[in-house]
């Protein structure tokens, strides 16, 4: 038998080449190594303040952290408000409170969102009020205002320990924040606006990621507009966040009629922006807990499915705040105080 050695040197070059590039690609084709399952809980210092205690599925009383993470969930977002009241309905996120959360949030080894307001209290499509502090201020001075307090904060995490994975500049911001100069009826001021938080974000952290936010993520028109002028404008930030509420939408339609809107949406964006995505606020009825367990499920498929590992995971929009203490229809706790079986659905893998 004949044995070409030169044939036989390149067979062992390409098996050693192969050897050493598989790993990597199957590495490559498994996705990003971190998917963020979150849970947006700042209403928790409320809650823990006004006595509500939290138990665990075997009726035990425990840190509210602790059920969330042994439920699958890997971050925690939190809501940034400038100067807010101490009113026990509509106070608390204070940037030390903020921080505080924040620091609980490492020690149990989760990832951490800031989700700033630019507002003393609630901001969403229907309010962007501009914080008390920052009233009858020339927009040149508001500029320094967002720049000084969104470094404030940064800096205050950073001396902390804590490094944001990611910051929101606004929160559903579809009519634009800090109104009226920051409306999108003015988008060459609210660009300037999300600029000057970018940027401050960046100067304290690089490595943060910067998200943009906006409500009703199966409506892919509502994101092209929105986000077209963003481009057009020049507005700087990484990530596009989303919100999904099906039981917001008109005549409380079931997920499974706008799921998969919500998974063309995203992919539709990630491709005509080359931004990454991720559903930032999500969440569903509390008292149809099945459908909220498979609403999460499908969330999840979708935002997993996005090409180029481009789709970052998702938040639930207050999973604790119980209906008994909050009032609030979309938790994803009982009157028990324990989490419901929707909860189970960040375990998967």
């Amino acid at each position: 038998m004949k044995i070409n050695i030169q044939n036989t040197q390149l067979a062992c070059t390409i098996i050693v080449a192969l050897l050493i590039i598989t790993p990597v690609t199957l590495m490559a084709q498994q996705g990003p190594s971190f998917f963020a399952k979150g849970a947006d809980i700042s209403w928790l210092p409320q809650m823990e303040a006004s006595g509500y205690q939290f138990y665990n599925s075997k009726r035990k009383p425990q840190d509210c952290f602790k059920i969330l993470k042994d439920h699958g969930v890997n971050s925690i977002r939190l809501r940034a408000w400038v100067n807010p009241s101490d009113d026990k309905a509509s106070g608390h996120c204070s940037t030390a409170e903020t921080v505080a959360m924040a620091k609980r949030a490492k020690h149990w080894g989760m990832k951490v969102m800031i989700d700033f307001h630019y507002s003393d209290s609630w901001a969403d499509p229907g309010q962007q009020r501009k914080p008390k502090a920052w009233e009858g201020h020339g927009f040149p001075q508001l500029l320094n205002d967002l720049y000084t307090y969104t470094d404030g904060v940064m800096k205050a995490l950073k001396q902390a320990g804590i490094t944001p994975e990611w910051v929101q500049v606004g929160n559903e911001t579809a009519s634009g924040m800090i109104y009226p100069e920051g409306s999108t009826d003015h988008w060459d001021s609210l660009a300037q606006l999300i600029n000057k938080g970018y940027d401050a974000v960046k100067k304290v952290s690089p490595s943060t990621k910067v998200i943009l936010h906006v409500d009703q993520g199966n409506n892919n028109a509502r994101f092209r507009t929105w986000f077209d002028s963003a481009r057009s404008h020049n507005a700087k930030y990484d990530v596009i966040g989303l919100s999904y509420y099906p039981y917001w939408l008109k005549d409380n339609p079931d997920y499974s009629l706008s799921i998969d809107d919500l998974g063309n949406n995203l992919n539709d964006l990630a491709a005509r922006y080359g931004k990454e995505v991720m559903v930032v606020e999500v969440g569903g009825e509390d008292n149809k807990v099945q459908n909220t367990y498979d609403m999460l499920v499908a969330v999840q498929q979708k935002v997993k499915a996005v090409p180029n590992n481009k789709g970052l995971g998702l938040f639930y929009w207050e999973p604790e705040g119980a209906r008994s203490w909050s009032k609030y229809a979309l938790s994803a706790w009982g009157d028990d105080g324990k989490p419901t079986r929707a909860m189970d659905a960040f375990l998967l893998k």
